[in-house]
């Protein structure tokens, strides 16, 4: 029999709606500072009620941009951080579990020595090897492009441990079963092994798109034409404007926009995000 503790739900809810209001104040805020005008922060004090002059503020930024920070129009920048978070994501995906079917599924020289390899790559982020790999892509004249932006980013060694964790939870008799009835080595991956990783890999492309939507350090490097700057890079330049005058509704204008893609995909992939980190399908 469960026991009734008014007090104890009371004091659960309570603890969880003070975290929630804690996470979700400063977006509150951000959210405030987009709908007001220049002059309601001259005096330096925040305001927490709407403005009007939310329209105006979110159309100029998307349509026009910042010209006196040099961030291009905010549509430019986020389909910038939209195209390069996508093909991060997809690529890491596609090559992972290729690379994990192959090291499972396939007998081949040093294949355990392969796998090392690739998971000791976990332990050089692009901030470690961030002087070879601007070397490498301007040597190959890929600055100021998608492919310098993405490629050097597209390998994952999580990605690839984490779908070859899950082939070997899948039975042999699977795979012999498939054999018996005459399924070739790419047909038993298309039919059999894609649909059962369905749920992972919802789950690491929510994960990789935000990693890739939130990438600072590298697209700062490589882009120096305004025409492939990101979001992020946008924002950052629309703060340091707003530190010499008042325009902190613009940015928190860019903040709130540049918050939308992630959160929807969040959302539209809740299901089979959570499913992929709970269970494991078979």
């Amino acid at each position: 029999m469960v026991e009734n503790r008014p007090f104890l739900d009371f004091l659960t809810h309570l603890v969880l709606i003070v975290g929630v209001a804690i996470v979700a104040f400063p977006v509150y805020v951000a959210f405030i500072a987009s709908t007001h005008g220049t002059g309601a922060f001259v005096s330096g004090a925040m305001p927490l009620l709407p403005g009007g002059h939310m329209i105006e503020n979110y159309t100029l930024m998307w349509n026009e941009g910042l010209t006196s920070s040099g961030a291009p129009p905010l549509w430019v920048m986020m389909f910038n951080s939209l195209w390069m978070a996508l093909i991060i994501a997809i690529g890491k995906i596609v090559i992972s579990i290729v690379s994990a079917y192959a090291i499972v599924y396939f007998r081949f020289p040093f294949r355990a020595l392969a796998f090392w390899i690739i998971f000791i790559t976990l332990m050089l982020p692009v901030e470690v090897r961030i002087l070879p790999t601007f070397k490498v892509v301007a040597d190959l004249g890929m600055l100021n492009s998608y492919a310098g932006l993405t490629l050097p980013l597209i390998a994952s060694a999580t990605a690839t441990f984490l779908f070859r964790q899950f082939f070997l939870t899948i039975p042999e008799e699977l795979m012999e079963a498939a054999r018996v009835d005459g399924a070739g080595p790419l047909k038993f991956f298309r039919d059999i092994l894609l649909p059962l990783s369905r749920t992972n890999i919802a789950a690491l492309f929510v994960i990789l798109f935000i990693y890739g939507w939130v990438q600072y350090l590298w697209p700062l490097l490589v882009t120096t034409d305004s025409n492939f700057y990101t979001i992020v890079i946008g924002i950052k330049r629309l703060s340091a404007s707003a530190d010499a005058e008042p325009l902190w509704h613009f940015a928190m204008a860019a903040v709130m926009m540049a918050m939308l893609p992630p959160v929807l995909i969040v959302i539209c992939m809740q299901r089979l995000f959570v499913k992929g980190l709970v269970e494991t399908e078979k």
